[in-house]
């Protein structure tokens, strides 16, 4: 099978050669709800998935509903949440955004963009994964990995993650933009890592034009 000569192109192989490399692509953030992903995902930034899923369980057995974190004393969600880094603001956005859950949304989570980036710490990575991991709608959220590694493929040019997702967006079904992300994810965090790439091991490495650079 010849390469791939176009960024379509090299996405639409990427996609199919992942989900056979991936078969079960799965959000690694523990939850249980739409309700507790969001939350889990607003402290998963600067911090890894395995931090947030120790800190997770005594957050969420202390305030169970967007009600009762909407309640919640931040000095003790800041303790709860401490080991995720950036505590103070992290404790505010949660706090903030389940106020306006429950005042703006009747406590669920909303499954319009609009919506769910007007509450505080949700961007249009945040938004995408709950949109695409817990409420089955399309979502590509763009992270370090998704923007690293597409650049890499010579898939985009863009920088910026929201560029980036628009110009993903029409070269992946709607349906499987999620699927997309997470396992462009996994590769980023099993094969395709940052500072030691092994190409030698990687099944996208025969038309990835950054292969062994």
């Amino acid at each position: 099978m010849g390469k791939p000569r176009t960024p379509k192109g090299r996405a639409k192989r990427t996609h199919e050669i992942l989900a056979e490399e991936y078969p079960q692509a799965i959000c690694e953030l523990d939850h249980d709800s739409a309700f507790q992903l969001l939350v889990a995902t607003i402290l998963s930034a600067q911090c890894t998935d395995k931090r947030v899923n120790m800190v997770t369980p005594d957050l969420f057995a202390a305030y169970p509903t967007p009600e009762d974190l909407a309640e919640a004393p931040l000095a003790h969600v800041e303790e709860l949440i401490r080991s995720t880094g950036f505590f103070a603001t992290k404790a505010r956005n949660i706090v903030g955004m389940a106020q306006d859950l429950v005042e703006q949304f009747d406590g669920e989570v909303p499954g319009k963009m609009s919506d769910l980036v007007s509450m505080p710490g949700v961007g249009r990575k945040t938004a995408n994964v709950v949109r695409s991991v817990a409420l089955g709608l399309p979502g590509l959220p763009v992270d370090t990995h998704v923007a690293r590694i597409t650049g890499l493929l010579g898939i985009t040019e863009y920088k910026d993650p929201v560029k980036i997702e628009m110009e993903l967006n029409p070269m992946v079904p709607a349906a499987e933009r999620g699927e997309f992300s997470l396992r462009l994810i996994l590769h980023g965090r099993r094969v395709c890592i940052a500072r030691r790439p092994r190409c030698h091991e990687c099944v996208l490495a025969s038309f990835c034009p950054s292969a062994g650079q």
